[in-house]
């Protein structure tokens, strides 16, 4: 174990580092592209980012702590069901949440936060209900996430856990106070990146690489001994609280088995409790207000099923590779790292189900019987009324935000996000309730789908952004190492200059009279030069 004073030393000092490289590439940008960065700015980007950043930006705000921890135990728990389920019900609030995003663009194009769209719509006492929601939705996602952060830290290192609660969120808080919302964007992509490159390691060391397991077929074939029944489950052939023996509620006691009730009572849980998580977050609305409006809906439908793959691919790894390595975990050891409300142990699942299931059920009984008896045909005219802080030249098309374009946005993403949500939640397990128990070479299939679904998503949300800001690269490169940039500026201000003068006649007249006496003065020093020589 490392010493306590080290360790916080390394994690501030790792905070400084991160937080210059990240104001570095926003003053690259700022120097050699040109980008002013006004209050408008500050809260909105520009709302000109593309597909991919927009797209990583959404599985950096959706990979907590517990999306790699609570994914893998999960699968510890249930076998391979229990990474399914944390994939599935966790990605269709982002593919749906794609249509809020596209109706952002179509009914309040000048919003900053989703409370201004909602007095303005609603009025002050709505406002005021929708802050208290959205506050204490931040103050629960951020006390997760330090919390889960924290623990991981802790369990790997012994840092004092409320040491590291304090210092992990320093560097975030000085480089989005100075570096603004595209900051914020561009440590999300390197998050995401950095995410994915661990994720591939891992599925293919599992898979591939290992000298332990190596196969899907190994890994299947030790599977199916730590659930066998004639197993002895008792010291010193297994630890106390060990991984043992058949699965309760999997169909035949086996890990290899979509017929989990535990698996199944998990997944309605995480359905129905990360629709509050998201929906409620601002920062999914705000990303969707920064969002080049032909980017949006292509950005959160993408964003969504690159996500999948985190708590999926490395979960089916991860989680499984422990269970087919027989390690002598426990489940208080298994759950090391994870937030109270993410630990099955701690929280038994029924209540958990129940209580979700009443208050979304309760509250969309509300919404519609409200709707149907006093429903209002609204024009949206207020929340169009929406002004912006400071009047910039956007570089956004206007084209993208004509109603036309929009409203096929809109039944694009409503028709993707719409028919990935039936495939992963209803089409996907009904195809894998006939194999009852996975054999061999099912399982093999299983895997290959891990492992390319999560190869394929880090390729895309690694390339995809650097190719759509190749651009914006070779701008900033080629201004570090040549003067292109600077005679850029010099020609456009020369242009000015040549129009205000073409405007002004008289202006124009002083002007020329000047060059040409610079002109004369000049030929007449060369001919005195000549004369006295």
């Amino acid at each position: 174990m490392w010493e306590s004073g080290t360790i916080e030393f390394q994690i501030m000092e790792l905070g400084i580092k991160s937080q210059r490289r990240i104001l570095d590439l926003v003053w690259l940008e700022k120097r050699y592209v040109g980008s002013r960065h006004t209050s408008e700015w500050f809260n909105t980007a520009g709302r000109n980012v593309k597909t991919g950043l927009i797209a990583s930006v959404i599985v950096s705000q959706w990979t907590w702590a517990a999306t790699i921890l609570q994914s893998s135990n999960v699968a510890w728990q249930y076998g391979i069901s229990g990474p399914f389920w944390y994939a599935s019900g966790a990605s269709i609030q982002v593919l749906l949440f794609g249509v809020m995003a596209i109706e952002i663009k179509r009914k309040a194009p000048n919003a900053h936060t989703v409370c201004e769209i909602v007095k303005a719509r609603w009025g002050t006492a709505a406002h005021i209900v929708f802050l208290c929601f959205c506050f204490l939705t931040n103050i629960i996602v951020t006390a997760m996430l330090l919390l889960g952060g924290s623990a991981v830290v802790n369990a790997l290192t012994g840092v004092n856990i409320y040491a590291a609660s304090f210092l992990i969120p320093l560097g975030v808080v000085v480089y989005t106070l100075a570096g603004e919302l595209k900051a914020t964007f561009l440590a999300s992509y390197i998050h995401s990146a950095t995410v994915h490159v661990v994720l591939v390691i891992f599925v293919y060391l599992v898979y591939v690489a290992s000298s332990e397991l190596g196969s899907p077929g190994l890994v299947y074939e030790r599977l199916l001994e730590v659930a066998s029944r004639s197993r002895i489950c008792k010291y010193p052939l297994s630890g106390v609280g060990q991984s043992c023996g058949p699965v309760i509620g999997n169909f035949k006691g086996s890990y290899v088995t979509m017929l989990s009730s535990g698996g199944l009572v998990f997944g309605i849980i995480n359905i129905v409790g990360n629709f509050g998580t998201v929906f409620v977050d601002n920062g999914y609305w705000v990303s969707a207000i920064a969002a080049r409006p032909s980017s949006t809906h292509k950005g959160y439908l993408l964003g969504g099923l690159v996500w999948f793959a985190v708590p999926f691919s490395l979960a089916t790894s991860l989680g499984l590779g422990a269970l087919a390595l027989d390690l002598p975990l426990t489940e208080s050891e298994a759950s090391r790292g994870l937030p109270s409300s993410s630990s099955s142990p701690n929280i038994p699942n029924v209540p958990m189900l129940a209580g979700n299931l009443v208050s979304i059920l309760t509250g969309g009984a509300v919404h519609a019987l409200c709707s149907f008896l006093r429903p209002q045909n609204y024009d949206w005219e207020s929340t169009k009324k929406i002004s912006v802080v400071e009047k910039e030249k956007s570089e956004e098309v206007e084209e993208e935000l004509e109603e036309e374009k929009l409203a096929s946005a809109r039944r694009w993403i409503v028709k993707w996000g719409v028919c990935f949500t039936f495939v992963i939640l209803v089409v996907w397990p009904l195809l894998t309730l006939p194999a009852g128990v996975f054999r061999k070479g099912y399982f093999t299939l299983w895997a290959v789908v891990a492992i390319a679904w999560g190869s394929i998503a880090s390729a895309v949300i690694i390339a995809l952004p650097l190719m759509e800001s190749w651009k914006t690269i070779t701008r900033v490169a080629q201004g570090m190492f040549t003067n292109d940039r600077l005679l850029e500026k010099i020609e456009d201000l020369n242009s000015k200059l040549q129009a205000i003068i073409v405007a002004m006649p008289e202006a124009q007249r002083i002007y020329l009279l000047k060059k040409e006496n610079e002109k004369m003065k000049e030929i007449s020093a060369r001919r005195d030069h000549i004369s006295s020589a």
